[in-house]
């Protein structure tokens, strides 16, 4: 036992990006035993899932709620309902942290009037805290590091056997050879879940697991361990089984996805390569990836991009920060005039590419001076958008154990916002370039505005509302269509724009076409060859709440998106 009452598990082999948001899953399970036609038992497991943090994050919730599913659970619809709840979590900055506490703070209500309830903590901050969970939340019954969420659903059923609370984490970075610490973080790579994807045709897929490049202000490393990469078949043979479940976009990510190296014989294969097996997959029409690391930005990758077809022109590039000291104090291993050589030759070779970044403001010893660097590198660089974040010190990191803290927090708030304006003006002038013309949009779903108005209001294919999809290069667009083009890739002219968005009108009356589903149904051997019954008289425009009406003259519609 250790301490909080926490017993580990056996080690399973030898040796033993971002956002805030909580993004919630549900799970409800019915199962029973029947003899003849008459039911005799129906016993019910049901799961509730909050994910904080990046598309990591995300897609280890999908994995871990598919072998869950497979041991007999099903979704709940709130935390009242559940039987037993997990927090999937994120250690990248302290506020992601803050609000699993709380969220442990309000469960522990519930924990008390139904002492059978399992909670867990997932991810992250539970490789970070590991023992602290517990002794901040007594009541938390598992705690299990990103390397061991393979073992989520037997743990599960030691706990609902009285077997008492449970610590499954890896290996420290420090705590033995790489390969034994490698070992301690074991691939998790299981069937996957058609069901706990945000949209059945979008899907990530990993690349590699874990970190080697070691930032000063980056836990990662240390909570996911040694970079390893998975082979190439093994991801092909994924986006495969995605493509063959309806999957129409794939997102490659790994924390440095561009690093990766597959190596084997006397063979390597490199990201650029890995795209060219993807782009021959029939059935996919969009693949991108995500996170880029600055120095691994080949000219293959970047020709890779510039001509496989169905590789996004969107690129996040993360710089981080203006100025040469404040990198070198960052451990980014490039300095500026290296990274804007490289965003040189990614214009050159692919001009309509749309780049985005990161950036941290308020890092240990930062001036007015190094942050003006900053807002330069915004006011001219051209991002598509930037994901601006206050620093935050993270114990066991490089800054935190030797560089003070020291720019006030007053400071830091005044320079979030001061480059958020910044790139806010960037983003609009980009956007505005793309009135006139004509954009293929990958249909995601309704609107976060269609959402709120429609509430739980029930509707029906043919149901006009406010939808929302992506361009070619991650644009989002908005516009008006029956809600049976989710999932279709539809031309959308674009009539304004916003800091965030674009809106426009569904092309050439495909809003009015009928369904495909619905020839192939009704019409049989006697359908006419044409697929959709199209009115070529275009549908009137109107403006868009949360978008800029402009009257600038029209960009070339060739312009990418």
């Amino acid at each position: 036992m250790l301490g909080g009452g926490l017993a580990r598990s056996p080690p399973a082999s030898a040796g033993g990006f971002y956002s805030d948001e909580m993004r919630r899953s549900a799970v409800t399970v019915r199962m029973g035993f029947a003899s003849g036609e008459a039911r005799i038992r129906r016993m019910t497991k049901r799961l509730w899932i909050e994910t904080v943090g990046c598309q990591m994050n995300v897609l280890d919730s999908e994995l871990v709620v598919a072998a869950l599913r497979r041991h007999g659970w099903e979704m709940a619809r709130t935390t009242a309902e559940a039987d037993a709840v997990f927090y999937n979590t994120c250690s990248v900055r302290q506020h992601a942290e803050d609000k699993v506490y709380s969220a442990l703070g309000r469960i522990r209500l519930e924990k008390q009037q139904r002492p059978g309830l399992v909670v867990g903590v997932l991810g992250c901050m539970a490789q970070k805290d590991q023992e602290l969970v517990r002794k901040r939340a007594p009541w938390v019954d598992l705690v299990v590091g990103p390397g061991q969420l393979h073992r989520v659903p037997g743990l599960v059923d030691d706990v609902l056997a009285g077997g008492g609370p449970r610590l499954e984490v890896s290996l420290d970075r420090t705590g033995g050879s790489r390969e034994a610490i490698a070992q301690s973080f074991e691939s998790y790579d299981p069937d996957r879940d058609p069901q706990m994807r945000p949209t059945p045709f979008q899907a990530f897929i990993r690349t590699q697991t874990g970190c080697d490049k070691f930032c000063a202000f980056c836990v990662v490393p240390h909570v996911r361990g040694p970079e390893q990469a998975r082979a190439p078949a093994t991801i092909v043979a994924e986006a495969r089984k995605l493509v063959a479940e309806g999957c129409r976009e794939i997102t490659l990510i790994g924390q440095t996805v561009n690093s990766y190296r597959w190596k084997d014989g006397g063979t390597t294969t490199r990201l650029a390569d890995l795209l060219v097996l993807l782009d021959a997959i029939d059935g996919l029409d969009r693949i991108k990836f995500v996170t880029n690391y600055p120095r691994d930005m080949t000219d293959d990758l970047i020709a890779a991009v510039r001509d496989l077809p169905k590789v996004s022109y969107y690129l996040h590039v993360p710089a981080q920060h203006g100025s040469d000291a404040v990198l070198t104090r960052m451990k980014r291993g490039y300095s500026i005039g290296e990274y804007m050589e490289m965003l040189g030759r990614l214009r050159e070779a692919i001009p309509h590419a749309a780049v985005t970044s990161d950036f941290i403001v308020g890092f240990c010893g930062e001036t007015d001076a190094e942050f003006q660097t900053a807002l330069d590198l915004v006011r001219t660089a051209d991002f598509k958008s930037s994901f601006i974040f206050k620093y935050s010190p993270r114990p066991g990191t490089k800054a935190f154990d030797r560089q003070p803290d020291d720019v006030p927090e007053t400071v830091k708030k005044e320079r979030n916002q001061a480059l958020e304006e910044a790139q806010a003006a960037v983003s609009l002038a980009g956007n505005l370039r793309f009135i006139g013309t004509r954009q293929q949009v990958l249909v995601e779903g309704i609107s976060v505005r269609e959402e709120r108005r429609q509430g739980e209001q029930a509707t029906s294919p043919e149901s006009l509302a406010q939808l929302k999809g992506r361009t070619m290069c991650d644009r989002i667009v908005v516009f008006d269509a029956p809600l049976r083009l989710v999932g279709r890739l539809v031309d959308v002219d674009i009539q304004a724009a916003g800091a965030w968005s674009l809106a426009g009108d569904v092309a050439d009356g495909l809003a009015d076409a009928v369904p495909l589903e619905h020839l192939l149904q009704n019409g049989g051997a006697d359908a006419p060859p044409t697929l959709y019954d199209i009115d070529l008289t275009a549908a009137s425009s109107s403006g868009r709440a949360g978008t800029t009406q402009t009257g600038a003259t029209p960009a070339d519609t060739t312009a990418g998106a």
